[in-house]
C-alpha cells in the first residue's frame, strides 16, 4: 500500500521522530550482536550492567545506536539495557510546579501592573518530552511567561481585577494547546498576585471613597424625604387630638429624664405669654 495514499492523519509526534520501520540497518544489528554476544561471555558479571530499575513515578526512553526503540517508554520495573550499543533517559511524570516571576504588563487601558503566577503541569508522553524539545520544562516555563505577558495585554484593569479566574483558564487553554507536541498536559494555571502603582491605588481609593459618599448622601436623602412624610402624618393625627400632643410633651420629658435627670426644660406655648402681658397692662 502507497503511504502517501494513507487516510489516517499521523500525530505531531509520528511527524518529528525518525520513522522506525526504517531499521537500524546491516551494520546496527551486527553490533546489537556483538554487544549482545559480550554480554553472554561475561555473564554474571554484566548483568549489573544490563538491569536498570525504573521508578513507578518514571518511564525510562530507550535509544539503541541513536533510534529510540520502542514507541512507547519502558517501565515502570526492571529494564534491559544492552551496554555498547544502548542508552537511556529518565522522564519524571509527577506533577511540576512552575513558578513564573512578577512580569511587567501594560493592560489595556494603559496601566501598568506587575502580575505573577503559578504553572501546574505534568509530562504524559515521555517518547515526546524527549524527542521533540531539548529541554522540555525551561521551554514550559519560557512559553508560560510570554503567554502570560500576552493575554493580559489584551484586558483591562478592572478586568484583570475581577476575572482572574476566567483568564486563568484561558491561559490554561492556550498552553496545553502549544504544549501538546511536548508530550506536556497543563493541569491548572493560576494567578497569584497583581501589583498596582501606589498613585493608582491612591486614585482607586479615592475613586471608591468618593462613590460612597455619594451613596451614603442619596440614602441619607431618602431617609429624611421618608422621615419628613412620616412627621407630616403625626402632625394631622396631633392636630386632630390635643390630648394626644399633651400625652406626648410627657412623653418627651420622660425621656429626658432617664436620659439626663440634671437638666429638664419645660417648654411653654406663646400664648400664655401674651396672657401674662395683658393682665400687667390691664393692672
Amino acid at each position: 500500500m502507497d503511504p502517501k495514499r494513507e487516510t489516517p492523519k499521523k500525530n505531531n509526534t509520528e511527524h518529528l521522530i525518525a520513522d522506525r520501520r526504517e531499521g537500524i540497518g546491516v551494520c546496527g544489528w551486527i553490533l546489537v550482536s556483538i554487544s549482545f554476544l559480550l554480554v553472554l561471555i561475561t555473564f554474571p558479571f554484566s548483568i549489573w550492567a544490563c538491569i536498570k530499575v525504573v521508578r513507578e513515578y518514571e518511564r525510562a526512553v530507550v535509544f539503541r545506536l541513536g533510534r529510540i526503540l520502542p514507541k512507547k517508554a519502558k517501565g515502570p520495573g526492571l529494564i534491559l539495557i544492552l551496554p555498547c550499543t544502548d542508552t537511556f533517559i529518565r522522564v519524571d511524570l509527577r506533577t511540576v510546579t512552575c513558578n513564573i516571576p512578577p512580569q511587567e504588563i501594560l493592560t489595556k487601558d494603559a496601566v501598568t501592573t506587575q502580575v505573577d503566577g503559578v504553572v501546574y503541569y505534568r509530562i504524559h508522553s515521555a517518547v515526546s518530552a524527549v524527542a521533540n524539545v531539548s529541554d522540555v520544562h525551561s521551554a514550559t516555563f519560557l512559553l508560560a511567561q510570554t503567554t502570560l505577558r500576552n493575554v493580559l495585554g489584551t484586558k483591562s484593569l478592572a478586568l484583570l481585577l475581577a476575572g482572574r479566574e476566567e483568564i486563568a483558564h484561558g491561559i490554561q487553554d492556550i498552553l496545553d494547546s502549544a504544549t501538546e507536541q511536548w508530550g506536556i498536559k497543563v493541569a491548572r494555571v493560576e494567578i497569584k498576585d497583581i501589583r498596582i502603582p501606589v498613585a493608582m491605588q491612591r486614585t482607586m481609593a479615592a475613586e471608591a471613597e468618593a462613590a460612597q459618599e455619594a451613596r451614603a448622601k442619596v440614602v441619607a436623602a431618602e431617609g429624611e424625604r421618608n422621615a419628613s412624610k412620616a412627621l407630616k402624618q403625626a402632625s394631622v393625627v396631633l392636630a386632630e387630638s390635643p390630648a394626644g400632643l399633651q400625652l406626648r410633651y410627657l412623653q418627651t420629658l420622660t425621656t429626658l429624664a432617664a436620659e439626663n435627670n440634671s437638666t429638664i426644660v419645660f417648654p411653654l406655648p406663646i400664648n400664655m405669654f401674651e396672657k401674662l402681658g395683658q393682665k400687667n397692662r390691664g393692672g
